[in-house]
């Protein structure tokens, strides 16, 4: 084995662990802990997310634990990258893996959702899997978030927003390697369907609601 392989190996092996510590710092729990000396997971769906906080504490926390949850996934993202640089693997953030990203989404995504800090009882991960997706691919994040924003506008069900994206990603994923010829668009696509199909199955409980009408709504104001 050359140093150069065990050089990316490292990045590789510290891009995944640190991805997860990062996603384990679940703003939810954090700041319902530190502001209100509560724990979100008691209240509400118990999910340790932004929608639970805003229906519990108000917009205020909600938009703190939005700006905190999105920057995690992006910082993990460009950690990764940082590491394959720090440890001399390539020259610069081009020189970062493909399969690196996977290990980014996948280790933040299990840290989000997951965290061994807090019982691994955390949220669904659609806040952060934005954030790696921003680094990843800021085309596909831009049409997800119109998405879900008409989704949302129309329902006032931030569920069904998340779960339409979650459900929409792959196929973006898809067309947009397709189009732009990449080498790696059906192993990016099989990851996507991964990724989405996780978010999906976080949201198995809101599905029966929404199957049954009980799903709970935001008001228009």
């Amino acid at each position: 084995m050359t140093m150069e392989t065990v050089r990316l190996v490292l990045s590789m092996v510290l891009t995944l662990v640190a991805s997860y510590l990062i996603g384990c710092a679940n703003f939810a729990i954090i700041i319902s802990h530190l502001v209100y000396h509560k724990d979100i997971r008691n209240y509400g769906s118990g999910n340790a997310g932004m929608t639970n906080i805003a229906r519990t504490f108000g917009k205020w926390p909600a938009i703190a634990v939005t700006i905190g949850d999105f920057l995690k996934g992006t910082l993990a993202a460009l950690l990764g990258h940082l590491f394959v640089v720090i440890l001399g693997v390539g020259t610069g953030f081009d020189a970062f893996p493909f399969y690196g990203n996977y290990l980014v989404a996948l280790g933040v995504m299990l840290g989000h959702c997951f965290p061994a800090f807090y019982g691994f009882r955390g949220g669904k991960g659609i806040l952060v899997s934005a954030g790696v997706i921003l680094v990843l691919n800021y085309r596909v994040l831009l049409v997800l978030l119109a998405v879900f924003l008409i989704v949302f506008l129309c329902s006032r069900m931030v569920s069904l927003g998340s779960i339409t994206v979650a459900a929409l990603y792959p196929i973006l994923i898809l067309v947009d390697g397709l189009v732009r010829h990449t080498g790696t668009v059906w192993a990016d696509t099989l990851v996507g369907i991964f990724w989405g199909g996780m978010v999906i199955f976080l949201h198995r409980a809101n599905i029966k609601r929404l199957l049954n009408g009980t799903e709970s709504k935001f008001s228009k104001k």
